[in-house]
């Protein structure tokens, strides 16, 4: 066993983003943590499935399973492990990439919002995916519908780079819809996720890899978002990290805008109104 091995093997049977193993691995190695549950380290009853699940899995199938849907997990002893998202509290125990994995270390801003955008957010989402691609930035969003698939979109149509961070494994299009989409991003860009695959998209994984929307990215745009929307969990996650945030304002009486007004009115977010401001606040080269 190796750290590799041990890392692969704990990737697999703990669920992306929890905070305490994430941290512990973080902290202290995968090698040490994988030896210390396996040796009682850890309370054995609170844990026992955990370490029984432990004792029957293997780092070398994991990878192998990984590697037969076309992607590659990578950890922070790669050296292709993009290091801003060791700014995290608790950085992913590893990350599975399917794609360019160069496009992880590309300055990046992430673009985010609604699933249900009006015709005006559709075209600001666009125009700024395309106006950062244009000067050679990547755009790294979420792969859902609506805010997230304009902004893939606006990317390749620009001819840029553009990342989408999935909440489910590598080997399920969630949405189905946007099958076509993740095959078009993979061939300049990426998609990346912390589940194996096989697992499902359910609702506490797309709050938990907002976070690492927010860590690959210099900055984040919310576009539209309604008030209590998950976009908003984004913006807290850059702010955390202490990553520029930034919102496009809207008609006041919009649903879709209501999250936006919150960021700008709390000073949670720069209010920015074209592609120049934003470049501007950013400080794009």
């Amino acid at each position: 066993m190796n750290e590799q091995l041990a890392r692969a093997s704990l990737f697999s049977i703990i669920e992306g983003g929890h905070t305490f193993w994430c941290a512990e691995i973080s902290t202290h190695g995968a090698l040490t943590v994988y030896n210390k549950l396996l040796n009682g380290g850890y309370d054995p009853v609170k844990y026992e499935k955990l370490i029984a699940t432990l004792r029957s899995t293997s780092g070398d199938k994991v990878l192998t399973e990984i590697d037969q849907h076309y992607a590659r997990l990578i950890t922070p002893a790669d050296s292709d492990w993009p290091e801003q998202l060791n700014d995290l509290a608790a950085p992913p125990i590893g990350l599975i990439v399917k794609g360019n994995i160069s496009a992880l270390h590309l300055p990046s801003l992430a673009i985010v919002g609604t699933r249900n955008p009006t015709s005006y957010g559709v075209r600001i989402a666009g125009d700024f995916a395309a106006g950062f691609a244009d000067r050679e930035w990547g755009i790294v969003s979420g792969g859902a519908y609506g805010i997230d698939s304009y902004a893939h979109k606006g990317a390749l149509i620009a001819e840029g780079v553009t990342v989408a961070v999935v909440a489910s494994g590598i080997d399920i299009n969630y949405p189905a819809g946007n099958t076509r989409l993740f095959a078009e991003i993979c061939e300049s860009g990426a998609m990346v996720t912390e589940f194996m695959p096989g697992h499902k998209a359910l609702p506490n994984r797309f709050l938990t890899r907002n976070r690492i929307i927010a860590a690959l990215s210099k900055a984040t745009l919310v576009v539209e978002a309604a008030f209590r929307s998950g976009s908003l969990r984004t913006a807290r996650d850059a702010a955390e990290i202490f990553r520029p945030v930034m919102a496009i304002p809207g008609p006041i009486n919009s649903p879709t805008s209501e999250g936006c007004h919150r960021l700008i009115g709390e000073r949670a977010a720069e209010i920015v109104t074209s592609v120049a401001d934003a470049v501007e606040f950013v400080g794009v080269n």
